[in-house]
């Protein structure tokens, strides 16, 4: 098992994807309990529901569960979300606030550091390594960072959330040109809502690379899952019928994104 792939395209955009992976390694896997053995905070199906939308994107894609570590919190475990409910680095419960590991199986403060090591740095590594190279050749990048989650989590947040959540810190990590290229298609789609900025800024992802200072632009989007999904519960089944509407108004996002990158108005 590859713990992440790449896939190199010549587009100045690059699609991360932290939270798609089920891979737990053997070691670790029996220390789950039931709940955790759920993996119910997968962004299930993210790469499917992207696959073949802009043909020419850049894909960095973590295989390696949340669980195990969560690719975008910061690495020295500071909450992205000071004072909010939210999981952590090693998560110890899931999104509802239920515990994930059996009796005395929780990582300890070593364990993290060395699943850091092992699974978060090689990932981020990759992705910085991509910037790098799409940088040298359009002279800017653009990161967008794919997520899904469940419309209504008490634990996290109150009421449903918008079909589109989109995240950049409240503007700094993008140009705002960048920012009304990602939200315009979402706030203009039929039958669908959108919010920026709203419970979701960006995740870690997002606010350590997007340097717009130095053209790397970088958005967060947050997609709620009943865009594309049977229903938000097990066994999380794929729906093209759902999900083709979503990706109409994503493949304008990321042709958006795509054209104004390639036009030098970033530059």
């Amino acid at each position: 098992m590859n713990l992440f792939e790449v896939v190199r395209g010549d587009s100045p955009v690059i699609l991360g994807q932290p939270h798609g992976g089920t891979h737990v390694p053997d070691a670790i896997a029996p220390r789950l309990n039931d709940t955790g053995r759920a993996l119910a905070d997968t962004d299930w199906h993210i790469a499917r529901l992207y696959a073949g939308i802009l043909v020419k994107a850049t894909i960095v894609r973590s295989n390696v569960h949340r669980y195990v570590i969560d690719a975008n919190r910061d690495p020295s475990g500071v909450s992205l979300y000071p004072g909010q409910n939210t999981t952590g680095l090693c998560p110890l419960t899931d999104f509802d606030g239920q515990d994930i590991w059996r009796e005395g199986q929780a990582p300890s403060g070593d364990e993290i550091d060395a699943r850091r090591e092992a699974y978060h740095a090689p990932y981020h590594a990759a992705l910085a390594e991509e910037l790098a190279r799409v940088k040298a050749r359009h002279g800017c990048a653009v990161l967008y960072d794919c997520h899904s989650i469940r419309s209504r989590i008490p634990f996290l947040f109150e009421g449903t959330l918008p079909v589109f959540s989109i995240g950049t810190n409240d503007g700094a990590s993008c140009a705002a040109r960048v920012q009304c290229a990602t939200s315009d298609p979402c706030l203009k789609a039929e039958g669908m809502d959108a919010v920026v900025n709203g419970r979701f800024k960006g995740g870690w992802t997002t606010r350590h690379y997007g340097r717009p200072d130095e053209n790397v632009h970088a958005v967060q989007m947050e997609l709620v899952q009943r865009a594309y999904l049977e229903a938000e519960a097990s066994p999380w089944t794929y729906s093209a019928d759902v999900a083709d509407p979503t990706r109409e108004v994503l493949g304008a996002v990321l042709a958006n994104l795509d054209r104004l990158a390639r036009s030098g108005e970033l530059l």
